[in-house]
């Protein structure tokens, strides 16, 4: 990279934020500490998610980018939009594309979960990745940071809408990809069901081998037959401060 490009580049960048290594064709991310920086969870739903030739791709509530990104970099899918209801956020995603020079297989879209499929049309990607929030209405404490509350806490969205809008966004047989909570286990089955969004493949995530899951990793089928697999559990850390081999794999590292 010359001088000049440098310089260009890096007064794309805000106050406050930095570049962030993805390990991953050689691609970075913007990210803004005291807004919200993508998580281990993004990261595994990227690893669990399958995204085919030619398939088109669309991320609710996308945040800084990291998952359209992602999966561009490891998959050979042939366009990825991210959905982001938050202008900063979107914005920031928006210039992340940009830095990779990736403007033509991904978008980002400012707009709603809530209106996705007005917005898009029925039936119009292959599959859907999303990681949503967790923790219901004020569960747990509210960070007065709105985005940091819109990753974390059900304040734009609900799990009822995200499932209902990909099951109208979805083609016949187009798959769905969540990573959650496992104490919202029983909730997100049933509503899966449902909305037609068939579970097919489950993966709980376990920090250490001796802990309780943490995590849980989702693949619906739209129109699907009752039938799930669940995989073998994915554990994050061989001891303190040290990841197992197949998180490092994930990460690229």
């Amino acid at each position: 990279m010359g001088e000049n490009q440098k310089l260009t580049m890096e007064r794309k960048l805000k106050p406050q934020e930095r570049l962030d290594d993805l390990h991953r064709n050689g691609y970075r991310i913007i990210q803004d500490a005291n807004r919200f920086c993508f998580g281990m969870d993004a990261v595994l739903l990227c690893g669990f998610a399958k995204v085919k030739k030619g398939e088109r791709l669309l991320d609710l509530g996308t945040g800084t980018g990291i998952i359209p990104i992602l999966l561009e970099a490891r998959t050979e899918g042939e366009h990825f939009t991210g959905l982001e209801l938050l202008p900063e956020s979107a914005d920031m995603a928006a210039r992340s594309v940009a830095w990779n020079r990736l403007e033509e297989k991904i978008d980002i879209v400012c707009g709603d979960i809530r209106d996705a499929s007005k917005r898009f049309g029925a039936s119009s990607f292959d599959v859907i990745t999303t990681n949503p929030p967790y923790m219901i209405g004020s569960h747990g404490l509210s960070p007065a940071n709105e985005a940091k509350a819109a990753a974390r806490h059900e304040v734009f969205c609900t799990l009822d809408d995200v499932l209902r809008e990909s099951a109208r966004l979805l083609v016949p047989k187009g798959r769905f990809y969540m990573v959650h909570r496992p104490f919202r286990l029983a909730e997100i089955m049933a509503k899966m069901v449902q909305y037609g969004l068939e579970p097919k493949r489950m993966q709980l995530v376990y920090p250490f081998v001796d802990r309780e899951p943490n995590m849980v990793l989702l693949e619906g089928l739209l129109g699907g037959n009752s039938r799930l697999c669940v995989e073998k559990p994915l554990i994050v850390y061989q001891k303190a401060g040290v990841y197992t081999d197949e998180i490092y794999d994930i990460y690229g590292y």
